[in-house]
Order: C-alpha cells, then structure tokens, then sequence
C-alpha cells in the first residue's frame, strides 16, 4: 500500500467512533472486502471511494456506520463466535451492515437466517408507506411531470385507504357494494326469496339489477387500478387482486352461458355450473381485507407462519394415523360379533379422530368398548397438547403482524393529515 503515512506501520479504523488498530499486513488479507480494498488505495480520492473520511496526520480511516454492528461482525471474522444479530437492533439494518462490509446472509447462524427471511419476505408490507415518504420528500421539478404524479396519487387513493380523503371515501363506497351483494346473495337462497321470485318477476330483475352494479363496481375498480399499477405482472400475482379475478369472472361467464343456452331461467337454475359460479360471489367477502387491519393481519400471519401451519397439520396428521388405526382395531377388529359398525375401516375412523382431537365431539360416532373409551380420552388430550405446541409462535407473529400494519395505517394518516391541513 502506498497510500498513506510510509512510516506507519498500521491503521486506525473508526468505525462509529470506535477505533481499531490494524497492521498494514493484515490489513491486506482482512477477511471483510471493504476494509481489505483500502490495501490497494493509491490516492486519497481512491481512499474516499471506500471508507467516508480520512486522516492523513493520524492514519486514520473513518466509516460511518453502526459500530455495535460493526463489533459483532469483527468477532465474528476474527473467529470468536458465530454470526448472530447485534441486540435491539432490526434484522434488515444489521443485514445493511454485513452487505456494506462485505457479508452475506449465509454468514448468519440459521436461526438468524430465518429471521431475516421471514422479514426480507414481509418488505412488501412497507413498501407502499416507503414510496409514500420519497414522493412527498422528492422535490418537485421538470423530471416530476404532472401526469406522472396524478398516476401516483391514482394509485395511492387505490391502494391505500387511509391515504386521502379521497381515499377513504372510495373505501368506504367499495365496502358498502360488497357488503350490499353479500346481502343479496344470502337473501336468495332462503325458501321464501325463492318463493316469491318464482311468483313476482320484478323481484328476481331487481336482485339481478343490484347485482350487475355491483359486478360493474368491482370491474371498474379492478381495471383501473390495474392501470395505474407500476408493475403490471406484480399486479397479476398479488393475492387480493387474484380474488377480485376469482369474484369477477363467473359472473361474466353466467352471462355468456345465458346468451348461449337462451332465457330459460329455470333451465339455467337448474345447472349445476351456474350455481357454483353464481355461489364463487362469496369471494367478495375478502375484499374487505384491502379497508380492515384485522384481516390483513390475518393474511399476514399466515404467510409469516407457513412452517408453524405445516409443523401443525403434520402432527394432526401422524396423530390422526396412529389413532385411527388404533380405533379401528378396538371397535371393530378384536371382537367381530359386538363390534362397531362406524369403525369399520380407517377412513372412517379418521372422522372421529379429527373431531375428537379438535374437541368438537357431533357425537355421531362414538367408541363402545373400554379400551375404545381409553383410547378416546388419551386422543382428546393428546389433541389439546399438539395444537397447543404452536399456537405460542402464531400468537406472536399475529401480535408483530398487527403492529407494523397499524404502524403502516398510522403513517398514512398523519399523511391525510397533512394533506388536509395544507
């Protein structure tokens, strides 16, 4: 290295304000890539390329950044310990911190490594609140065009309910058709709605009147929301607008079978396929997760906690299997003259196994014998334990889930806020 004091036979890195001292031979092979490179500085120009500030008296290189983090990561190369994030510190800026170093996340011990996937995977959350901030701190100039930011309003009156007035106006509209076509299609199933369409036409032209609006409704906003979207093919395959695809499309294609089968109604009615097509409206309902923080945190949840779901349906499933078998043979396989008929196979002892496990007992089947009965209670409890085992980490990750989103609903506000006072 030529750079720097020649005497000096090491440097000074302050990272922070924390100082360490290394020699120029180690400095050379230095395990992190950024700290290695200021070996092979030839001017001060290359040196501020690498670290943020340097002191040619002191030969000193200074870097602003997080030293606790820095710390963690320097006992880690220097092979005191493994990889692991610094206390109270957030998982994506420690993951900043081993990125500028020169790390990666295979570094990290793999509890760490999980974490961080859990919470790179859920970035997607502020993402929106993120953008939200750049608009409003990005001065306004020839490059900001006045219809690029009438797209970016569009979209966040679109997307963000608590964003604007506007916003939360649309919300509001868009909750009442959903919860107006609910009602409608719960109506007409009863016997009596049945009954008196049958007799009174205009009853059955007005249900289907409300309900062509409210397809409109939900068309209209699909389509241009879909306009406004940055990422087309990011639209397609986020799950809310999957839903909407999934709530929309059977309506129209009830509509295409009516053109092509004619007006018989009551032959229509009579299908099968336009009764589960005309029944898929029912979709609608998790429409509402895009206004309510609690089904989004819902959502979430489950997606955060997939590994706690699996490890949970795998241990009813082995549980489900043992006891099963176990009844079958109690019930029906020991003593075939007095044995019960509803644990005739394994199947269906499955039935009872599942409900007995999950505490709901119908009571339509039932063990007779005592071993039978044994067996029942040590399945029951059994259950109670291993749907208990996870519960703790869902829990958790639902209280998490609930407080970002809420933290995210809060930041718009105050954005309204703002947006109202001005």
């Amino acid at each position: 290295m030529t750079f720097g004091r020649g005497g000096a036979a090491s440097v000074v890195l302050n990272v922070g304000g924390a100082r360490y001292s290394l020699s120029r031979e180690l400095l050379k092979d230095f395990p992190l890539r950024r700290v290695s490179r200021l070996h092979g500085c030839r001017s001060e120009r290359d040196v501020l390329e690498v670290c943020d500030d340097y002191d040619r008296e002191r030969n000193e290189y200074f870097f602003d950044r997080h030293s606790e983090a820095f710390g963690f990561i320097l006992l880690y190369v220097r092979g005191h310990g493994k990889l692991r994030f610094a206390p109270r510190m957030c998982e994506l800026s420690f993951y900043n911190e081993m990125i500028y170093w020169g790390l990666e996340g295979a570094h990290l011990e793999y509890c760490c490594q999980r974490r961080l996937d859990d919470r790179m995977s859920d970035t997607h959350t502020f993402h929106a609140a993120d953008e939200l901030g750049r608009e409003q701190a990005r001065p306004a100039g020839p490059e900001a065009a006045p219809s690029r930011r009438w797209l970016e309003r569009m979209r966040r009156t679109f997307e963000e309910p608590t964003s604007s007035l506007a916003a939360q106006i649309l919300a509001s509209v868009s909750v009442v058709f959903v919860i107006v076509s609910m009602v409608v299609l719960c109506a007409s199933t009863l016997p009596d709605w049945r009954a008196a369409a049958a007799d009174n036409r205009s009853l059955d032209d007005r249900s289907r009147i409300i309900e062509a609006i409210c397809i409109g409704w939900f068309t209209a906003e699909c389509i241009v929301r879909f306009i406004v979207s940055k990422n087309k093919c990011e639209f397609v395959k986020r799950p809310l607008n999957i839903i909407d695809l999934l709530a929309i499309t059977p309506y129209y294609i009830s509509v295409l079978m009516t053109v092509f089968t004619g007006e018989n109604s009551q032959l229509q009615r009579a299908g099968v396929t336009l009764r589960v097509l005309r029944m898929m409206r029912i979709f609608w309902v998790i429409k509402l997760a895009r206004h309510f923080i609690g089904l989004q945190t819902l959502g979430l949840t489950l997606k955060r906690c997939y590994r706690e779901m699996v490890m949970l349906l795998v241990f009813i499933c082995v549980a489900m299997a043992i006891f099963s078998a176990l009844s079958q043979l109690l019930e029906h396989g020991l003593d075939l003259e007095t044995s019960n008929k509803d644990f005739a196979s394994i199947p269906a002892a499955c039935w009872w196994v599942i409900i007995s496990m999950t505490t709901v007992g119908y009571g339509d089947m039932y063990p007779i014998t005592v071993p039978g009965r044994i067996l029942g209670g040590v399945c029951v409890v059994s259950g109670i334990v291993l749907l208990a085992l996870p519960i703790t980490f869902i829990y958790h990750s639902f209280v998490q889930c609930y407080h970002e989103l809420k933290f995210r609903s809060a930041r718009y506000s105050r954005s309204l806020s703002a947006e109202f006072l001005n």
